[in-house]
């Protein structure tokens, strides 16, 4: 981008007047950080020449307001060119991503497993800040649907031209059936809301003791569902009826008390769901729904985080 057209858009940006809720997440983390801990994904930066990459920290800034806003790469692609907003999110870079740059970089941190540098990397900064797990942490788990397409039972499922999920599962709870993943979470306890301090994805189908997210030495709350099962940390799971026995008054008084520590962990799915409209996905597997999750959940923390810091 050229100084005089930069210095024309920083101008407009700074005129606008508008009420920019990205002011403060570009100064919320240090962004920079994510380039130097991702610099090994490319290795065409030689003195070869060819097509200069988009720098990584654009990348991972792209990838996140995906999550925020709800795009996919083609949509992506158009509004990083056309909000001045995102563009000053972005630092007003001189190479912005189209579509397939878009889905290549998500690609490589799926297959790569880099996503969780990323997400330790916050979790650092975070607790820079004093954001951290002070008396204990809560488990729960949320569906993310995905489209079982309609191709026949033996037919592959990403054949065709329907895009159908590859590792997506059925289930049912409540009565109600559910096509996809399911999404794991553990928070901590601050104050005013919790913020996420772990993430896995699952099929849909698994049962959500299929993952323990908890930390040895920290009391971990969870519903009835997870009775039964002991976690690495102190267990704090509700207890459950056993058939045939009254439940005693001290379970009744103890799930009370879980209940009431419980109280803010559906909190995040809520935000992500209703604020990000992150429910469904259209990746079709688990590598590729974990990155997705990751920058949600990572989302969903700086929100977190401008309400604690006030």
């Amino acid at each position: 981008m050229s100084d005089l057209f930069d210095h024309a858009l920083r101008e407009k940006y700074r005129s606008s007047g508008i009420h920019d809720p990205l002011a403060f997440i570009k100064d919320a983390i240090d962004w920079n950080a994510f380039s130097t801990l991702l610099k090994d994904l490319y290795h065409n930066d030689t003195d070869k020449g060819g097509r200069p990459n988009v720098p990584i920290i654009t990348m991972v800034k792209v990838l996140f307001l995906q999550s925020m806003f709800n795009m996919v790469d083609e949509q992506a692609e158009t509004m990083i060119r056309d909000r001045i907003s995102f563009m000053n999110f972005l630092d007003y870079p001189d190479h912005l991503p189209d579509a397939t740059t878009i889905w290549i970089f998500r690609e490589r941190l799926s297959k790569t497993g880099r996503d969780r540098v990323i997400w330790n990397e916050l979790q650092r900064q975070m607790e820079s800040k004093g954001i951290r797990v002070k008396k204990g942490s809560s488990q729960d788990a949320t569906f993310i649907t995905s489209d079982p397409g309609h191709g026949k039972h033996d037919e592959p499922r990403n054949e065709g031209k329907t895009r159908r999920s590859r590792d997506g599962s059925h289930t049912k709870k409540n009565n109600k059936s559910y096509f996809g993943y399911k999404g794991h979470t553990i928070v901590d306890d601050n104050k005013p809301v919790p913020t996420i301090r772990s993430y896995a994805i699952t099929t849909a189908k698994d049962h959500d003791t299929a993952i323990d997210l908890s930390k040895q030495g920290i009391t971990v709350y969870r519903d009835k569902g997870y009775f039964g099962h002991d976690p690495k940390g102190f267990n704090g799971t509700m207890d459950r009826n056993v058939r045939g026995h009254k439940m005693p008054i001290e379970s009744i008084r103890r799930n009370l008390r879980i209940s009431g520590k419980r109280s803010l962990v559906e909190y995040p799915y809520a935000i992500m769901k209703r604020a990000f409209h992150f429910s469904h996905v259209l990746v079709t597997t688990v590598r590729r729904v974990r990155v997705k999750f990751m920058f949600a959940c990572f989302a969903y923390n700086i929100h977190a985080m401008k309400i604690i810091q006030g």
